[in-house]
Formats: C-alpha cells, structure tokens, sequence
C-alpha cells in the first residue's frame, strides 16, 4: 500500500501531532461502533507519544489498548512493555482504557502466545490504530531478522493471534502480534526517531515487500496506508 511521510523538527512536536491523529481515530472508532482499539509498541521511542496521548479528552472508557509485542517477562520487570504502558500510557485520562496484556504468568511463551490469542478475539478488529515501531537492524513488531517464526507471523494468511518469536539479539523470547493482525489497521503508523532509522527505512522502502528487512515486507504488504511520523 501507500506511505505518507510526516516530518517534524523534534521528538516533543513528533508526539504531539500522533497524539492528536490517534485520538482523533479513537474517537471516530467510538462515534462509529461504539468502542474502539489500539495496539501500541513498547521501546525508549514512544514515551513522550504515550504522556501526550493520555491527555486527551476522549471517552477513555471506551477504548481498548493492547501490545504490538512484549517480552516474556512479568509487567515488574523494566524490560516489559506491559510495565512501560501502564506507567506512560495507562494514566492521567486514559487511566479509564481497558488494557490487555499479551504476558501471562505461565509455564512457557509458547502458552502465554495461546492464551493472550484467546483475548485478542475479545478486541474490537481491526484495530481503529495500531502503532509501530522499527530497530535498527529493519525488525518491527517482534519480526526480527533471522527469528525462528518470521515466516509464519509474517505470512498475511496466517491467523490474526499471538506468536512466540526467538532471535539472534533479540534478548528475552518474544510474544508478538500476527501481521495479519496489524495490516488492515484503519489507521496504521510508523513511529520512529533519528537519521539512523530514517536511512534504515529509506533501504527498506527501496528493497519492497520482497527485500530482506521485516520492515520493507511489512510496508509492501499492508493493507492499510501506512503514515511514517519520524523526527531527528
């Protein structure tokens, strides 16, 4: 599908502006159907995004935010996207929103990934938003170059739901949204930060949804337009 690029002089105007595009959305989803959803991803990039975004004045109740990807790892740990949500997002107005993990305090990742896909069928699809993130090596999501099910969570035909990803680099095993899951979001962002990403990106788009980057795959095969918001 397309992309449309938004360019800001910094981080602080960056996330001002998607917090604006994605209430707008979220309120439209509750105008609409009467609730909506979001998935959002975790990392260092989208902490000013998630304290602008929770001041928002929209019917908070009426929104259900979930994870593009989590570590396995409990929501104490200050390596859980669970955690970074509910201390960035999960507050001020938004701290009446619905949140639905993807981390459960079971045996393996390969049950919390059953589990969390159970509950992801209870979530409005698709997605009113889902905002992405990107690494620097062109992974997203948790669609890490070279992980052991990039295929599968890749594959458009494979069942929206929650996978298990291991990688080289990738640290902790990783639960992760499908692609499928994602793609058709009615408003689908690219939310990165820095030339380093902005060159990595500019690689991925040249490459096409057949280059090697989990990204340029992701880019070519939505079925949404994708909106790139990137700051230095």
């Amino acid at each position: 599908m397309a992309h449309r690029l938004h360019t800001f002089a910094g981080g602080a105007d960056l996330a001002e502006a998607l917090a604006t595009r994605v209430a707008g959305a979220l309120a439209d989803g509750i105008a609409a159907r009467g609730r909506a959803s979001i998935a959002v991803s975790g990392g260092s990039t989208p902490k000013a995004f998630f304290r602008a975004l929770s001041a928002k004045d929209i019917d908070w109740s009426g929104v259900v935010i979930t994870l593009v990807d989590e570590r396995f790892v409990p929501p104490e740990s200050d390596r859980s996207n669970h955690g970074l949500v509910s201390a960035g997002l999960l507050q001020d107005k938004a701290a009446a929103a619905s949140f639905v993990p993807l981390y459960h305090a079971v045996a393996d990742a390969g049950d919390a990934a059953l589990l969390a896909s159970d509950d992801l069928r209870r979530i409005p699809q698709p997605f009113d938003v889902a905002v992405l993130g990107m690494g620097g090596d062109g992974h997203t999501a948790s669609f890490f170059p070279g992980g052991d099910n990039l295929a599968r969570a890749l594959d458009p035909k494979t069942p929206r739901g929650v996978m298990t990803m291991r990688a080289e680099g990738a640290g902790e095993e990783r639960l992760t949204l499908t692609f499928s899951a994602l793609r058709d979001a009615r408003l689908l962002v690219l939310h990165i930060e820095t030339e380093e990403k902005k060159n990595v990106l500019e690689t991925a788009l040249a490459q096409g949804a057949a280059g090697p980057l989990p990204i340029a795959r992701v880019i070519g095969a939505a079925a949404s337009d994708i909106e790139i918001y990137w700051a230095p």
